[in-house]
C-alpha cells in the first residue's frame, strides 16, 4: 500500500515539483513517510523523511533538487520498522552508476533471498524487501542497467511495482501477477510513471495504459520500450485495490473505481432487503458504494457522519490505541440526520473491528434507532503477504467466527457482506484474474515464507 511515482523528459522541467504533487495525489497509499531522489543527467540528489509529503517537503527542499529525471514514494511499511533508515526512494553508487529505486509490495521469498545475498558478503542498511531489489540489481555488473533490472525482477516472487532511474533512463516493472497497479502517463513535456493514475491528473498529463503484468518498460531519450520478463500465466490484481486502496477518480484497467464502487453498493442493495429511513457511508472510502446501494435501494442517501479532513485513514495506524484515537478525533456523527432513524451504514470493509464497532457506537449515542451494517465486501478472513500490514488471522474480527457473533461484537443490528459472485460482476473481472486471497481464496504465489523479514530470521541473523 505504498505509492510510487516517476518522471523522465526530454526537455527542461522541474521534475522535483512534479514529484511533488504526484506524491500529493498518491498520499491515501501511505503517510509515514515520503520521499524523492532527482536527476539532472549527471549527479542523483535525494530527499526523504518520516511524514506526510507536504512535511517533509518545503520550497527549499524542492529547489536543491534540481533535473529532469526523477522517483518518488510515500510509504505505508509492511516489511521493515517505520524508521527513517526504511524510508524511500533508496540510492546506491554500483557499477551502473547511480540508481535509485521505489518499491510498492511485499516480497514473499525475502527470507531466502536475504540469506543469499548475506552469504554472498553483501551488506544491508535497511530491513526493508525493497533493498533485496536494489542489490539485485546491482550485482549484475557485466550487464547493461536494464538487462540488470530484468534478470533482478526474474528472481522476486509477490507483489512489487518498482520505479528505478539512473542518470539516463526510468524503468518501470510490474510483478507477473500484476498484484500491485503500476500505470503510464504522458505530457508533451514529459512521461510518467505512478501507482495510480489519479497523479497524472495532477501533474497535468493523461493516462497512456497500465503496465502489463510481467512488462518492464524502460524510458530513455529514444522514447518508452517495453520488455516481457515472465511468461504471461495468469492475473491477480489485488481486489481490495478496487475497494478500498485506490482513489475513487483513479482508472484501473480501464474502469474509474468510482463507477466500480457504485456497482458494488447497487448489487449490496439487490441482495437484502432491509427497511430504512437513510443511507451513509463510512467516509470517505465507502462514499460511492453507499450511493450505489441508495439510488437502486430508494433509501435516501445523506451524510450521517462529517469527517475531519486533517486525520488520515485510520486503517493504516500503527498501533491499536492509535486506531482508537484516530476513530475519536476523525469523525463526528450529524445528529439531525440520524436521531430517531434506522439507518444503513455503508463501508468498504471491516478488517479489525476497531473503527466499526466505534462508528456504530457514534451514530447510537447520536439517536439512531437502529443501525444496519452493510459491508462492501467479503469476510476478510486471512493476512495479506503482497502489502496490507495484517500480520495475523488473530487481528481479523472475521477470522474463526460467524457473521451473528461480529455483528454482535460490533453492535450492530444486523450485518451484510458481499459475495464473491456479486464482487467479481461489479469489477467485470472474473475471479481468476484477482487476488482474493485476503477473502478467503488460494493465495497466488508460493507461501513458504510466508511472512517476509520475520522476527525470528532477524534475531537469527544478528539485527537487534
Amino acid at each position: 500500500m505504498c505509492g510510487v511515482f516517476g518522471v523522465f523528459s526530454t526537455s527542461p522541467v522541474e521534475a522535483a515539483d512534479l514529484t511533488y504533487l504526484g506524491l500529493y495525489a498518491l498520499q491515501h497509499r501511505g503517510q509515514e513517510s515520503a520521499g524523492m531522489v532527482v536527476s539532472d543527467g549527471k549527479t542523483m540528489r535525494i530527499h526523504k523523511g518520516m511524514g506526510l509529503v507536504s512535511q517533509v517537503f518545503d520550497d527549499d527542499a524542492l529547489k536543491a533538487l534540481p533535473g529532469r529525471i526523477s522517483v518518488g514514494h510515500v510509504r505505508y511499511s509492511t516489511t521493515g520498522a517505520a524508521h527513517v533508515a526504511n524510508a524511500q526512494p533508496l540510492m546506491c553508487l554500483s557499477r551502473h552508476g547511480q540508481v535509485a529505486l521505489a518499491h510498492n509490495g511485499n516480497l514473499t521469498n525475502t527470507n531466502l533471498l536475504r540469506r543469499e545475498l548475506l552469504d554472498a558478503g553483501l551488506v544491508f542498511q535497511t530491513t526493508t524487501d525493497s533493498e533485496l531489489i536494489l542489490h539485485l540489481l546491482a550485482v549484475q555488473a557485466d550487464v547493461s542497467f536494464e538487462e540488470a533490472a530484468r534478470r533482478a525482477a526474474e528472481n522476486l516472487v509477490g507483489s512489487y511495482a518498482v520505479c528505478a532511474m539512473t542518470n539516463q533512463c526510468l524503468i518501470g516493472i510490474r510483478d507477473p501477477l500484476g498484484i500491485r497497479p503500476l500505470a503510464i502517463g504522458r505530457s508533451q513535456e514529459a512521461w510518467f510513471l505512478a501507482s495510480e493514475s489519479c497523479a497524472f491528473d495532477t501533474v497535468g498529463a493523461t493516462l497512456v495504459r497500465d503496465v502489463a503484468p510481467g512488462e518492464m518498460v524502460v524510458i530513455d531519450e529514444q522514447g518508452l520500450r517495453s520488455v516481457r520478463f515472465a511468461q504471461k500465466s495468469r492475473e491477480a490484481m489485488c481486489v481490495f485495490e478496487y475497494i478500498y486502496f485506490a482513489r475513487a477518480d483513479s482508472v484501473i484497467d480501464g474502469r474509474t473505481v468510482h463507477e466500480v464502487r457504485k456497482e458494488i453498493g447497487r448489487r449490496l442493495a439487490q441482495k437484502i432487503r432491509i427497511k430504512a429511513d437513510v443511507v451513509i457511508a463510512a467516509p470517505d472510502s465507502a462514499s460511492s458504494a453507499a450511493l450505489g446501494f441508495a439510488e437502486t435501494s430508494g433509501i435516501p442517501f445523506d451524510v450521517g457522519l462529517a469527517k475531519n479532513r486533517y486525520v488520515g485513514r485510520t486503517f493504516i495506524q500503527p498501533t491499536p490505541a492509535m486506531r482508537r484515537m484516530g476513530v475519536h478525533i476523525k469523525l463526528n456523527p450529524i445528529v439531525e440526520t440520524l436521531r430517531g432513524k434506522k439507518v444503513i451504514l455503508v463501508d468498504d470493509s471491516i478488517v479489525r473491528g476497531t473503527t466499526s464497532k466505534r462508528m456504530i457506537q457514534l451514530l447510537k449515542e447520536a439517536g439512531a434507532k437502529e443501525v444496519h451494517m452493510v459491508v462492501a465486501s467479503p469476510p476478510f478472513l486471512h493476512p495479506c503477504l503482497y502489502g496490507i500490514d495484517v500480520p495475523n488471522s488473530d487481528e481479523l474480527i472475521a477470522a474463526g467466527r460467524t457473521i451473528d457473533e461480529v455483528c454482535r461484537l460490533i453492535g450492530a443490528d444486523s450485518l451484510t457482506y458481499l459475495d464473491f459472485e456479486s464482487l467479481y460482476e461489479a469489477i467485470g473481472i472474473s475471479g481468476e484474474r484477482l487476488c482474493s486471497a485476503c477473502f478467503g481464496a488460494p493465495y497466488p504465489t508460493p507461501v513458504e515464507d510466508e511472512l517476509p523479514v520475520t522476527a525470528d530470521f532477524l534475531e537469527e541473523e544478528g539485527f537487534s
